[in-house]
């Protein structure tokens, strides 16, 4: 059987990703933030834009409305969230991130950054500014694409799933 690079690529990509979302997660854990997932610090971080809903949500993550709303709930539960009525539309509920998530938000971010320097020290900087700009370009939504169906983040059937993508696919 023939070895596909574009399988390679994909792996490697999903590699990558799972080596850094595990890091960041310890560091979560260790700085008072048990079960935390990737999901739930870009849900955080989307809401924090103006996703104030699991529709513009689950737009703004390429999810399901249903994994949004399991996120919001999560995040609610963990006290990285608070809903309140919405004083215009009392069937509406806005979404505010604590200060509690603003502190996982921060913590997250400088443990990303960290490692992003780690990488560009032992790559170089400019190589890994050219591997950024690739995948901004890949990651560009394309004018079909946001019109097709929301897709998981990992983009994995669930028998696919290893831990660390599991952990961003809830």
């Amino acid at each position: 059987m023939d070895h596909s690079r574009g399988a390679e690529l994909a792996k490697l990509l999903l590699s990558g990703f799972n080596i850094l979302v595990d890091e960041v997660i310890v560091e979560l854990e260790r700085q008072g933030h048990p079960g935390v997932t990737a999901t739930h610090e870009f849900a955080l971080q989307a809401i924090d834009k103006g996703a104030q809903s699991a529709s513009e949500l689950g737009r703004s993550l390429n999810v399901s409305k249903q994994a949004a709303a399991k996120s919001i709930a999560a995040l609610e539960d963990l006290g990285y969230l608070q809903r309140h009525s919405d004083p215009v539309d009392a069937r509406r509920k806005t979404l505010i991130v604590t200060a509690r998530g603003y502190e996982m938000m921060s913590v997250g971010a400088e443990a990303f950054d960290q490692l992003r320097n780690r990488l560009a020290e032992q790559v170089g900087a400019a190589r890994l500014e050219s591997l950024e700009e690739v995948l901004r370009s890949l990651a560009a939504p394309s004018d079909q694409e946001s019109t097709s169906r929301p897709r998981a983040i990992a983009g994995l059937a669930p028998s696919d799933r290893t831990p660390a993508t599991d952990r961003v696919s809830r």
